[in-house]
């Protein structure tokens, strides 16, 4: 990599084969905090370069990392920031579990304070994402059950603290549909989960506008074929879903399933504050979680999120059949366009700089946010 002046900006120059929006080409990305230039010939076979340039990685769904979690500061949330953006994730929604009022008013101020201004060596958090608390206690996975009814003073008062793009909710629940629309209507995208409705009810909820569903086949009723469930409903009708790619939140089959099944199903890592960190005990909200045997669990065996990273997701996605450009996509661009960003999520022109260099072993080499180097981390 070499530098070059050009008018008042320091250019960066990477050579490789670089995925763009029209497909894979050999040649010359240079870049300051936005893609300047994208040159080069097209090829098909990325794995025979010695260099993959792709977009950085865009995790929606992050609760913990380096040891922290984001209920617990913002001390703790640019642990968490800086962690993963080691592993090649260059935008998150900072997630937050379900809690009582005080605890999410102090993690979202936290959010807000953390936002204003990115810290070097960090990737960039691009809003909230509200797990709960508006779920069924039917369906707590390992979520800490503090659900209760819906509120929307309360979501505006959070909202104000640090911007909500994504909730999760349990439409099934009464005055829940109503509620979906009050919450587009300030902007924040609404997914289903954790969740025991029926079928029809997610139909329903897709109909009055939600728009995803939250780690898909975890914490929501299942797919039986005279009960189909909230999974046969995103399966039928979503045309977005999040699923957790570690292969043991869900066998491979069942992603490949997901994946002919809906257009633009993207992954995240739902990683707990075990991610990026060896064996042991850490915090998820209020609960205690222990990393163990390659998941993190609750004392009674409950999956409780994951040690996943974004550059293991790719590696996953690629390991059971999916072709590189197709897993970068559900790693990157399919979220950007899902919270509506254009410019992350894509190597393109004046797109932000967020981009991550790898091996043909899809072992990270280089990660970018907005232009800035981090050092990486390969696990």
């Amino acid at each position: 990599m070499s530098i070059e002046r050009n008018g008042n900006a320091s250019l960066q120059r990477l050579t490789g084969c670089i995925l763009t929006p029209g497909g894979w080409i050999r040649g010359l990305i240079e870049f300051a905090s936005r893609i300047w230039s994208i040159d080069g010939v097209s090829v098909e076979h990325p794995e025979a370069h010695d260099q993959i340039i792709l977009p950085g990685f865009i995790d929606l769904h992050v609760h913990g990392g380096g040891g922290s979690d984001v209920m617990e500061g913002a001390a703790a949330i640019e642990m968490i920031a800086a962690t993963h953006a080691r592993h090649g994730t260059t935008g998150f929604l900072a997630t937050t579990v379900t809690a009582e009022k005080p605890e999410l008013r102090a993690a979202l101020t936290a959010v807000g304070t953390v936002m204003k201004q990115r810290k070097a060596g960090c990737a960039s958090i691009l809003g909230v994402h509200l797990e709960g608390p508006y779920i069924n206690s039917a369906k707590l996975g390992a979520q800490p059950d503090a659900c209760r009814k819906a509120d929307i003073e309360e979501v505006k008062f959070l909202h104000s603290l640090a911007p909500i793009r994504v909730m999760t909710i349990a439409p099934e629940l009464v005055g829940h549909l109503e509620f979906i629309k009050q919450l587009n209507e300030l902007g924040i995208i609404t997914q289903c989960g954790h969740s025991a409705g029926t079928y029809e009810e997610g139909v329903a909820a897709l109909s009055a506008g939600i728009k995803g569903f939250t780690h898909l086949f975890n914490a929501m009723s299942p797919f039986q074929h005279r009960a189909p469930g909230m999974v046969g409903a995103a399966l039928a009708h979503a045309s977005y879903s999040e699923i957790i790619p570690d292969l043991l939140h869900v066998h491979p089959g069942a992603i490949l399933a997901a994946v002919r099944a809906i257009p633009h199903l993207y992954c995240v890592t739902d990683s707990t504050a075990a991610a990026g960190m060896p064996d042991g005990e850490y915090k998820l909200g209020s609960h205690v979680v222990t990393k163990c045997m390659g998941g993190v669990r609750l004392a009674d065996g409950t999956l409780a999120g994951s040690s996943l990273t974004m550059d293991q997701a790719l590696r996953n996605l690629v390991r059971i059949g999916l072709d590189l450009s197709d897993a970068s996509r559900r790693l990157s661009t399919f979220p950007a366009d899902y919270l509506g960003i254009t410019d992350r999520g894509r190597l393109a022109h004046s797109a932000f700089a967020d981009l991550v260099v790898l091996t043909p072993a899809l072992n990270l080499k280089k990660v970018f946010v907005e232009g800035e180097e981090i050092e990486v981390v390969n696990a």
